[in-house]
């Protein structure tokens, strides 16, 4: 389903990692997609209808109704807290890891035992900005030994579109951050 590479930024991130059993077997789009948690279906749909927002802020300020713009802005605003709200009750503390790197074909994280390459994972990633969270699965593709403990890297299996693009937009967020940042830095 997903062979493009994609570039991975160094960042942390919430991650839920749930190993499967070595008998598991990826389910169908069908499958996988009915069983994607409500939340992250509703959190979707909020971030596929972001897409039109830039444009009528751009109307509106044209229109010079930016007091307009600054209540709709305050208003998303609120539903992105409830929204995090809900998507926290998701986290699940037994399966919790924070990633080394993300991008859109895979992650990093910092595990304390030596996982086995070609293991299937569950994951949940969630998202800082745009404000969010992915619901997929994963192939360890690779363990190393870093001092006491181990370096995994998942490639992403099953992977809705919508959730691929938004691992893109949050990648191409951390990288112009850090740019910003170091741009700063070599002005000081």
């Amino acid at each position: 389903m997903l062979e493009q590479e994609f570039f991975t930024v160094y960042h942390k991130l919430i991650a839920n990692i749930e190993l499967m059993s070595c008998k598991f077997l990826l389910p169908s789009i069908t499958q996988f997609e009915s069983e994607i948690p409500t939340p992250f279906s509703v959190i979707n749909q909020f971030s596929q209808l972001d897409k039109f927002n830039h444009q009528a802020r751009l109307e509106l300020q044209n229109k010079n109704l930016n007091h307009t713009l600054e209540l709709l802005e305050n208003q998303n605003s609120k539903l992105n807290l409830l929204l995090t709200f809900i998507l926290s009750q998701q986290d699940q503390e037994q399966y919790r890891h924070s990633t080394l790197s993300f991008g859109a074909s895979q992650f990093s994280y910092v595990s304390e035992d030596k996982l086995k390459v070609n293991t299937i994972v569950r994951v949940k990633l969630f998202l800082e900005h745009p404000p969010s969270a992915i619901y997929s699965y994963g192939e360890i593709i690779n363990c190393k030994k870093m001092e006491q403990n181990w370096i995994v890297t998942v490639k992403y299996r099953l992977l809705q579109d919508c959730d691929q693009d938004l691992l893109i937009k949050a990648a191409l967020y951390q990288q112009k951050k850090l740019l910003r940042q170091r741009s700063s830095n070599q002005e000081q």
